[in-house]
């Protein structure tokens, strides 16, 4: 756990320091796995038109929880593809993505994450979201700042709309939501140097944590796509909000989040 070594001593919690270390470790495990499995022939299920899942998401998420409540017996875990954890609503919460960008995964694409956060009361306070395929390890805990193998990460100081590149997201109900979708787009499109839509969520808030983005908006998201990127954004200096500028919770289904200095311009296109 060298990647971790700096964030650890800036952190007096003992507790967190703790859960951070297990965080890690059931990522990597799990995204060491999910690497094996790209470009391999997939067993894919359907959960909507266009939201799938594949055999390595539910054996990564296995990998995850199996950790997790090894280390941690007493913490509930909320996972992606175990849908009966999702009414969950103890204090203390694991938050679970075992393969954020699973469409992505499933096209050989190599643009996914493992998204691990831990919850207190609803506020997220550890948080790891790791990038198998090009072994970067984001990690955050709250009040020590965010991170990326070992060094310390910032969100970037551009002022100017014109200036910023700004990722995206399409929600899976895409049919039900294409009007406002487009509308944003029409907004927001032609006063950005550009916008990106990888599609992983979760990695592309940790983009924004390290300066690789501006800013990202998405919506029709869910608590584990967005509760370790949260953190990381904040602890990189960043800001995440609703898109009416209200205070964030992983459990409203929007996000905004910028570097801070552009989060005003940004509201204004998207409401």
């Amino acid at each position: 756990m060298n990647r971790i070594e700096n964030l650890l001593s800036q952190c007096q919690n003992n507790r967190k320091k703790n859960l951070l270390i297990s965080a890690c470790r059931a990522a990597i495990d799990a995204g060491k796995y999910i690497s094996r499995k790209l470009n391999k022939p997939h067993d894919i299920t359907m959960k909507g038109a266009i939201d799938l899942v594949t055999e390595t998401d539910i054996a990564a998420e296995q990998i995850i929880i199996q950790t997790l409540r090894n280390d941690f017996p007493d913490i509930a875990v909320m996972a992606e593809e175990q849908r009966e954890s999702h009414f969950l609503t103890t204090d203390q919460l694991w938050v679970v993505d075992p393969l954020d960008g699973t469409t992505n995964f499933a096209h050989g694409f190599p643009y996914c994450a493992v998204s691990i956060a831990f919850m207190n009361k609803s506020v997220a306070e550890v948080a790891v979201v790791y990038a198998p395929f090009q072994d970067e390890l984001f990690t955050a805990i709250r009040g020590s700042g965010a991170w990326l193998n070992n060094r310390p990460i910032h969100v970037t100081r551009t002022r100017l709309l014109i200036e910023a590149l700004i990722g995206t997201g399409f929600p899976y109900d895409i049919k039900n939501c294409l009007h406002g979708v487009m509308q944003q787009l029409q907004s927001l499109l032609p006063n950005v140097r550009d916008i990106r839509r990888a599609g992983a969520a979760a990695l592309d808030l940790a983009y924004v944590a390290c300066g690789r983005l501006d800013g990202f908006y998405e919506t029709h998201l869910k608590p584990w796509d967005t509760a370790a990127g949260w953190l990381l954004i904040e602890e990189a200096g960043g800001m995440v909000s609703t898109f009416s500028g209200e205070i964030y919770s992983p459990f409203y289904p929007e996000i905004l989040a910028s570097n801070g200095k552009l989060h005003q311009q940004l509201l204004e296109h998207l409401q």
